[in-house]
């Protein structure tokens, strides 16, 4: 880890006591029409910052945001550098562009994942491949930042939701809708903790003022660590239908699991996730909260949190 404070800015109410214009902050955001980046715009926007946020393709125009057409590794403009640069998309595409000059900014504050830690012993290969570049891309970024002279944070979050954009609830309130129920084994008692992506976007805003962050990285859990089997009755509970949920003799839901997975039901559920059921994947929030006043909400889902966007 690597201790570089940016270089002190002055406030909008000195630079108005000097006599001078007062200027907005610049911050850059990659990932900003992701499922942590749109809640982070809205913040950065509502506090009065200059906004400029990469995408890849077109977007829908914004308010205070001006979207900038490019990305990381080889589609990016030429800018000038920003007070603040937020990455909340693939941290290696970020880590490589930010070590060879085409990102530069005073700070930097990048999301990756506890999965930097979770898949690094996984029994599949693939997994164990995210853990590396995960690993490997937190390193270049610390070891860049020091060379130049940037604080930098990492942000590692649990399992996210809120947006009904994740990989995880959201595929599975859309299964139970469709199905009517949802299947579990009955050993899928390992403990979770579920982060929304609003105190994912208050966090990364809230370590900017935060000395002891730099240099660091932060596991970003929920507020509260509950069995999987709990956090996903919540959520079907929480939809309009209902849907049942239905909990199986674990051999019996490992014979359906294959044609399941055949049907598309269960694809990309592999045998190192099954196992993982029965795992506690529980992340301390102690010294995120100690050093920039993190407070997750507690799980209480509603059925928005799981609509994907039009």
């Amino acid at each position: 880890m690597h201790d570089a404070p940016p270089p002190a800015k002055p406030s909008p109410a000195a630079l108005r006591q000097a006599g001078a214009p007062p200027s907005r902050p610049v911050a850059l955001v990659f990932g900003g029409s992701g499922q942590v980046g749109r809640p982070l715009l809205a913040r950065l926007v509502t506090a009065g910052w200059d906004v400029r946020a990469m995408s890849r393709g077109a977007q829908t125009a914004w308010p205070g945001v001006r979207w900038i057409q490019g990305g990381l590794p080889d589609r990016m403009p030429s800018l000038a550098p920003a007070d603040v640069v937020f990455s909340c998309g693939p941290l290696d595409a970020f880590a490589a562009g930010f070590a060879r000059g085409a990102v530069e900014g005073k700070r930097v504050v990048a999301f990756g994942s506890t999965s930097v830690g979770v898949k690094q012993a996984s029994a599949d290969p693939d997994e164990r491949d995210v853990a590396a570049r995960l690993r490997q891309a937190e390193a270049l970024l610390f070891d860049s930042a020091a060379r130049l002279g940037v604080a930098a944070t990492v942000l590692r979050p649990t399992l996210v939701y809120g947006a009904g954009r994740d990989a995880t609830l959201t595929r599975i309130a859309m299964l139970a809708r469709r199905l009517r129920g949802f299947a579990l084994p009955a050993d899928a008692t390992g403990l979770r903790q579920p982060v929304h992506v609003d105190d994912l976007a208050d966090a990364a805003i809230a370590c900017l003022e935060a000395p002891a962050a730099h240099g660091r990285a932060y596991a970003l859990p929920g507020g509260e660590a509950l069995p999987y089997r709990e956090m996903v009755a919540r959520v079907l509970a929480s939809l309009p239908s209902s849907p049942r949920l239905v909990s199986l003799p674990p051999p019996l839901f490992r014979a359906l699991l294959a044609p399941a997975r055949w049907a598309g039901v269960a694809s990309g559920f592999n045998n190192a996730a099954l196992a993982r059921l029965r795992e506690d994947l529980v992340f301390d929030a102690a010294p995120a909260r100690v050093d920039f006043g993190y407070a997750p909400r507690a799980f209480a889902p509603d059925a928005a949190m799981f609509t994907p966007p039009a």
